[in-house]
């Protein structure tokens, strides 16, 4: 798993590791993100979650920029890897995304909906055999929901997962 992927609008990502763990330690403390995240972790358990994952096949773990300045985090993962898999038809190269924008002040303001749309076609460009990108906010989480819409998602069913039920929400090639 990558962050390297060509994406517009002046955004950037690149990988997370255990030195960004109290940075994303922080963002993931915010009230706006742990709601929905309910991963307010110390600074060590986060260093340890990078390093797991960045070792693995399941997720890639990464940091968001726009104007290279930093303002969230995305996990990027191969659903066919994920627990997700066991919740809805899916497809052998559909890619998954968990995003949070930890910067409080950037929120409210569009960058969401850009930063989605962005990062859901710079996976369709870099990957041909994928045809979906999917996400699965959770159902009361109207601003992430409104933000997945608003990049070009579509809601296509809830899920009820083990810690929240949820709305798939996904991206088709056009």
């Amino acid at each position: 798993m990558r962050c390297d992927l060509n994406l517009d609008a002046g955004f950037a990502l690149r990988p997370a590791d255990s030195s960004d763990a109290p940075r994303i330690a922080l963002w993931m403390a915010q009230p706006h993100v742990q709601r929905w995240w309910l991963q307010d972790w110390s600074v060590e358990r986060w260093a340890q979650e990078i390093e797991q994952q960045a070792a693995g096949v399941h997720s890639a773990p990464c940091v968001a920029s726009v104007d290279a300045e930093e303002f969230g985090y995305v996990e990027l993962y191969r659903v066919r890897h994920d627990q997700l898999a066991e919740y809805y038809a899916y497809e052998e190269n559909d890619w998954g995304m968990h995003v949070a924008i930890g910067d409080v002040t950037r929120v409210g303001h569009g960058l969401g909906r850009r930063l989605l749309r962005s990062l859901a076609d710079a996976l369709l460009d870099a990957d041909p055999s994928c045809s979906r990108v999917v996400a699965e906010p959770d159902l009361e989480n109207t601003p992430s929901v409104r933000a997945f819409g608003a990049a070009g998602f579509e809601a296509s069913g809830e899920l009820q997962l083990p810690d929240k039920k949820a709305l798939l929400m996904v991206r088709r090639r056009q």
